[in-house]
C-alpha cells in the first residue's frame, strides 16, 4: 500500500468529511473510498505506533480519582461525560494492550486504523479519538473501550475472505462505542453485590491509573471475560451492517462472518473466547435476516478485494 506524506488526525477527518459531499453511498464506491484514504494515510507521526503513545499515558489529562468512576457508574451512564469516557476507555485499552502484544506489521496497523477511522467517520461520533489496534494473537476476535478503542487479532483478520467482513466486524464494535454497551456494562458490574464491597473498600484511596493493575484490572477482566448482554450485540450486529453499508460496504461481510461461526466448533481454541463472550451465531443471523430483510441488498454486490490485495495496492477483482 503507497503511504503518503504524514497528515494530522484533524486533517484527515477534515479532508475525508469534504469528500463525503460527493461520494455516493453505494457498495460500489468503496474503491474511491479506500482510494481517498490510501492518500491520506500517514507515516511517521500518523503510524500505528504514534498512536498508541496516549495507553502510556503521555501528554494525557489528569485521570478522575477512583471514588469518582465509582459512584459515576453506580449511579448513571449519563453522568460520564465525554472526557471521563475516554479516560475510562484508555484505561480499559491499557489493560487489553497488556493482555496480547501489538503485532509488529506496521503497514496492516495503518491500514487498518484507514479503514475503522472512515467507517467511525460515517457513524453517529465521529469526533471521538477513534484508534484501531491488530494484537498479535492468532484467536479470532475483536473488541472496543469506551471512548473510540478498538482491537482486532491478526487471527481475525487472517480468516476474514475479504474487505467487507472486516469493515463489518469493525463496524460492529464501533456500535459498541457509540451506544456505550462498555460503560451499560460496567455500571451493571459496579451495581452488584460482587464487586460492590470489593471495589468500594480499596477505591476511594487510589487513583484510577493505580487501579488498572488492582481493582480496575478485575473490573476490565472481568467485563471482557464474560462479554456485553445479547441485546447489546444484538443491536450492535444491526447498527453494524447499516453502518457499513453508509461507509460503502457491502453489508452482508457481517453476515459471512457469522456463517463461519455457525461453523465454528466450541472446542477449537481460535473461537473458543469468541463463542464464549457472543450469542450464538445463528441466533444472531436470525436476528438480522428479521432486521435486514432486502432492504439492504441495494448496497451489496460490490467486487470483493482482500486485505492483503489491500496492502499490495488497492488492486480490485475483475
Amino acid at each position: 500500500m503507497r503511504i503518503a506524506p504524514s497528515l494530522s488526525r484533524a486533517g484527515l477527518a477534515a479532508a475525508i468529511c469534504a469528500a463525503l459531499a460527493w461520494m455516493p453511498l453505494h457498495g460500489h464506491a468503496q474503491s474511491g473510498v479506500m482510494n481517498l484514504l490510501n492518500s491520506l494515510g500517514g507515516s511517521g507521526s500518523g503510524g500505528a505506533s504514534s498512536l498508541l503513545g496516549a495507553l502510556a499515558g503521555g501528554g494525557a489529562a489528569q485521570p478522575p480519582q477512583g471514588d469518582d468512576l465509582f459512584s459515576l457508574l453506580s449511579r448513571s451512564v449519563e453522568t460520564i461525560d465525554e472526557p471521563r469516557e475516554i479516560e475510562i476507555g484508555r484505561q480499559l485499552a491499557a489493560v487489553l494492550l497488556g493482555s496480547k502484544p501489538l503485532h509488529p506489521d506496521m503497514a496492516l496497523q495503518r491500514y487498518v486504523n484507514q479503514l475503522g477511522r472512515w467507517i467511525s467517520l460515517q457513524s453517529e461520533r465521529p469526533g471521538l479519538p477513534w484508534t484501531f489496534i491488530v494484537l498479535d494473537d492468532s484467536g479470532y476476535n475483536a473488541f472496543a473501550a469506551p471512548g473510540g478503542y478498538v482491537f482486532v487479532t491478526k487471527g481475525l483478520i487472517d480468516r476474514c475472505a475479504d474487505e467487507a467482513e472486516l469493515a463489518g466486524i469493525l463496524a460492529h464494535e464501533i456500535t459498541h462505542v457509540t451506544a456505550r454497551h462498555h460503560l451499560h456494562a460496567m455500571r451493571k458490574t459496579a451495581q452488584s453485590g460482587v464487586f460492590t464491597q470489593l471495589v468500594a473498600s480499596q477505591i476511594k484511596t487510589n487513583a484510577l491509573g493505580n487501579l488498572v493493575a488492582s481493582q480496575f484490572l478485575a473490573l476490565g477482566r472481568n467485563l471482557y471475560a464474560r462479554g456485553l448482554d445479547q441485546t447489546d450485540e444484538f443491536h450492535a450486529d444491526r447498527s453494524g451492517v447499516a453502518l457499513a453499508a453508509r461507509a460503502g460496504f457491502d453489508p452482508y461481510g457481517l453476515v459471512a462472518v457469522l456463517h463461519q461461526l455457525r461453523t465454528a466448533t466450541p472446542d477449537n481454541p481460535m473461537f473458543i473466547l469468541a463463542l464464549a463472550t457472543h450469542p450464538p451465531a445463528q441466533a444472531r443471523l436470525d436476528q438480522l435476516e428479521q432486521a435486514m430483510g432486502k432492504r439492504l441488498d441495494g448496497y451489496a454486490g460490490a467486487a470483493p478485494v482482500t486485505v492483503a490485495q489491500r496492502l499490495a495496492g488497492g488492486s480490485r477483482k475483475k
